[in-house]
């Protein structure tokens, strides 16, 4: 991993900053919402429409990238995130609810902007290099645990409004960002790549192995969106439980879902790729199963990290069996297609969390994803039939 080029490290580095924008909003945004907000079902409405936003702007943002190229766009992200940032501060020192939303929906395009890093490190290095050019820019996402927490909890009280001290130093995150990526050398694959794409989509969304990557993506992002967004609701706001202690389960959680980017490309090996994806339903079986007996901290934690271990298995899995489905020059196509129906479904359940945990209950926001991890485990399982890897 350390002969890796120099686009790499600078891609890893921007993951953290960048990532620690959505880690940041899914701690925060929440319980801002619940303070803001004319009814409580919507306090994480914030959430929501940084994942709807998320989910509109992956096409465009990769349209852009076409035209202008990914170097442009990435810095251009870094200046309009931090305007943005400044628009969230004013919304909450006027306590302007739907402002804020609107805000963190915008915010949802340098989102969008981030999940295409990883591609770009693939595009930075020869074939044999790609699995560990992947792995680790998604390990950056282990720092973002640290840092969207961290800052959100230090400048909470910097100044008579909370949490605009925090969003002050999420700012600082993405001028430390702007720095870095001036560094960053752009490849000429992806605009070349696009023009050379010539086959309807709809021949690529039909076949099977498309089908299971999206839908195994698509669970574990669901799943994972719906009970991490209404988590710290639930925590802080409805149980009682502290900052610190609902810190430090979305801490723990952000880190099982990046850690074990460093052991899956050997799963994978050991055991195939649909049982990786197979192990990955059990495991958020298991998640909700222990949600469900008891509100208490050790509940909550184990459930969020084994939430977050679920999600790797089936984003990962998801991600690799995805390149079976195109050809090369077929890729960001493809791609598009397949973060836009990943988000797209990612943002209902964001959206849907707030209103489930405060009109129903915790439990049933834990029993309402049952469905859904049934159906992937019998998807999955009827691919294993099909080609046992």
């Amino acid at each position: 991993m350390l002969n890796l080029p120099k686009n790499v490290w600078i891609l890893t580095a921007c993951q953290s900053l960048f990532m620690s924008l959505s880690v940041f909003m899914v701690f925060v945004a929440g319980i801002i919402g619940s303070e803001l907000s004319p009814t409580k079902s919507l306090s994480t409405l914030p959430v929501a429409t940084i994942v709807v936003g998320t989910a509109m702007s992956v096409i465009p943002v990769i349209r852009l990238m076409s035209i202008f190229g990914r170097k442009k766009v990435f810095l251009s992200a870094c200046v309009y995130s931090i305007m943005l940032i400044g628009l969230c501060i004013f919304s909450i020192s006027e306590e302007i609810f739907f402002l804020f939303c609107f805000a963190s929906f915008c915010l949802g395009a340098s989102v969008a902007t981030m999940m295409q890093f990883r591609f770009a490190a693939i595009e930075s290095v020869t074939l044999e290099q790609r699995p560990s050019a992947t792995a680790v820019v998604l390990l950056g996402g282990l720092i973002s645990a640290f840092l969207g927490t961290e800052i959100a909890t230090i400048g909470k009280h910097f100044f008579d409004t909370d949490f605009a001290g925090s969003f002050v130093l999420l700012a600082i995150l993405f001028i430390i960002a702007f720095v870095l990526m001036i560094f960053f050398e752009p490849t000429t694959k992806f605009k070349e790549q696009i023009e050379k794409s010539k086959r309807p989509i709809m021949d690529i969304i039909k076949q099977g192995s498309f089908v299971v990557a999206v839908s195994a993506a698509t669970t574990g992002y669901v799943v994972m969106s719906f009970i991490m967004t209404a988590t710290p609701v639930s925590m802080h706001v409805m149980d009682g439980h502290s900052l610190h202690h609902t810190k430090l389960v979305l801490q723990s959680h952000v880190i099982a879902m990046f850690l074990p980017s460093l052991f899956t490309a050997y799963l994978v090996k050991y055991i195939g790729l649909t049982r990786m994806m197979l192990l990955g339903v059990v495991l958020l079986f298991i998640s909700v199963f222990i949600a469900f007996m008891s509100h208490s901290l050790i509940n909550y934690w184990w459930s969020l990290v084994l939430l977050g271990l679920g999600w790797n298995f089936l984003f990962i899995g998801g991600t690799n069996l995805l390149p079976q489905a195109y050809n090369e020059n077929e890729k960001f196509k493809a791609q598009s297609i397949n973060d836009f129906l990943v988000f797209g479904f990612q943002a209902f359940a964001a959206l849907s969390a707030g209103w489930f945990v405060f009109n129903f209950s915790w439990e049933v926001v834990l029993l309402s994803v049952l469905p859904l991890l049934l159906l992937q485990f019998i998807i999955l399982i009827w691919w294993f039939l099909k080609k046992p890897s």
